[in-house]
C-alpha cells in the first residue's frame, strides 16, 4: 500500500524535527547569508506544527551568533550556538541532540542554509522514510536527498571532486560489507542514480540512526579534527549511519543551476577533498592497495581527466594527498618509477 500524502504530512508537521546548521564567516556576503538563511528557516517553519521542532544551531558564536539567535527568537524555533567555530558536524550534533530531548521527534531532517535545498520537499524526505520502513520492516534508516547534477549547482571543479569522492566512498562500504559479511542493502537507492550522493546536505535519519550518529563525538582515525568536523563532514554521518545498521533510501532533490552562496572557496580544495576520501577510508578500514586501485579506476571516468595539464595535476595531488595520509610507512620513502610524462592510465578507445 502506497504512503499517502496526508500520513507524509501529519508525520512531517508533529513528529519530524529540522536542523538547519548555520554559519555566517566574514569570507562571505554576510548579508545575502542572513536573508538566505532567513528565507531557509520561514520555509521550514511553514511545514510544521511546532517552530520549536526546528533548530537553528550556530557553528560559533562569532560566525552568525548574535543574528541567527535574533531570527530564531523571532521565529520561535529551537536555538544552539557553539562557544567556537569547529565545523559543520558540531552544529549537526548540538542541533540533533537538543531536537532528541522531545520523545516525539521520530525523524531528524537536516538542511543547509545556503537557499538550495528548498524546504517544500521536506514531505518527499518524510514520505520515502515511511515507505522504506513500511516495506523493509527496519526503522533504522537514512534518507539522502540525490542531485541530478552536481556540476550545475557546484560548479564543474566542485561537482568532479564530490563525484570521486562518492564513488570511492561507495567501494569502501561495499569491500566494509563484504569483510563484515553484512550485505550492504541499496535497493531503495540503486534506482535512482548511478552512485547515492552522499555528500548532499539534505539528509534524514531516523531517531535511533541520528542517536547513534550524532550523540558521541566520532573517531578522527588519526587525522585532525578539521577533516571529521570541516571537510569530511557528510562522509562521517553516512559512515556512522551505515556502522550503525541503517537502510538507505534516495529521493530526487531540486537545486539551482548554481548556488546562491558558497563556502567552498574559504576552503584548501586539495585537502578538502583528500579528508573526503581518507577518513572513511581509515574509519572503515581499508587497505592503501585498494583505495589506490579504486582511485586509479575511477579517475579515467571524470571529465577533470581530460584537462591537460591542470586537471591531472589537481588529480595527481588528490591521489598522493590521500595515499600519503593513507600509508604512514610511505612518507619520506622514494616516489615509485614514474611512466613516461606523455601516457597515463586509462583505455584506449571510447
Amino acid at each position: 500500500m502506497t504512503i499517502t500524502m496526508e500520513a507524509a504530512l501529519a508525520a512531517l508537521r508533529h513528529h519530524t524535527g529540522v536542523v538547519i546548521p548555520a554559519y555566517l564567516p566574514p569570507g562571505i556576503d554576510v548579508a545575502q547569508g542572513e536573508g538566505l538563511l532567513r528565507d531557509t528557516a520561514r520555509a521550514v517553519c511553514a511545514q510544521v506544527t511546532d517552530p520549536g521542532s526546528v533548530c537553528l544551531s550556530v557553528d560559533g558564536a562569532r560566525s552568525g551568533g548574535e543574528a541567527v539567535g535574533s531570527l530564531a527568537r523571532g521565529l520561535g524555533t529551537a536555538l544552539v550556538v557553539a562557544p567556537e567555530n569547529r565545523g559543520k558536524l558540531q552544529a549537526a550534533m548540538l542541533g540533533t541532540n537538543r531536537l532528541l530531548s522531545d520523545p516525539e521527534i521520530r525523524y531528524v531532517i537536516l538542511i543547509d542554509q545556503d537557499g538550495d535545498h528548498f524546504p517544500n520537499e521536506l514531505v518527499n524526505f518524510v514520505r520515502a522514510a515511511l515507505h522504506l520502513a513500511r516495506r523493509s520492516g527496519d526503522e533504522p534508516l537514512m534518507i539522502l536527498g540525490q542531485r541530478r547534477s552536481l556540476h550545475r549547482p557546484l560548479g564543474w571543479l566542485r561537482g568532479e571532486l564530490e563525484i570521486l569522492a562518492d564513488r570511492v566512498l561507495l567501494r569502501a562500504l561495499q569491500y566494509h560489507a563484504a569483510i563484515t559479511g553484512t550485505p550492504l542493502a541499496l535497493e531503495y537507492a540503486e534506482p535512482v542514480g548511478e552512485v547515492p550522493d552522499f555528500h548532499s546536505g539534505y539528509k534524514l535519519f531516523s531517531r535511533e540512526v541520528a542517536t547513534a550518529v550524532f550523540s558521541t563525538p566520532p573517531a578522527l582515525c588519526g587525522m585532525d579534527e578539521d577533516a571529521a568536523y570541516r571537510h569530511a563532514c557528510e562522509a562521517v554521518m553516512t559512515v556512522r549511519a551505515f556502522l550503525n545498521g541503517a537502510r538507505l533510501g534516495l529521493v530526487n532533490r531540486s537545486t539551482f543551476n548554481q548556488q546562491p552562496v558558497s563556502t567552498f572557496e574559504l576552503f584548501d580544495r586539495h585537502r578538502l577533498t583528500v579528508d573526503m576520501i581518507t577518513w572513511p577510508c581509515k574509519r572503515l578500514g581499508i587497505p592503501p592497495v585498494f583505495v589506490r586501485q579504486w582511485l586509479a579506476n575511477v579517475i579515467p571516468s571524470l571529465t577533470l581527466d581530460t584537462l591537460v595539464p591542470e586537471g591531472r595535476e589537481i588529480l595527481a595531488r588528490i591521489v598522493e594527498g590521500v595515499m600519503t595520509s593513507l600509508d604512514e610507512d610511505s612518507v619520506g620513502a622514494p616516489a615509485p618509477e614514474r611512466r613516461d610524462a606523455g601516457t597515463r592510465a586509462a583505455p584506449l578507445f571510447l
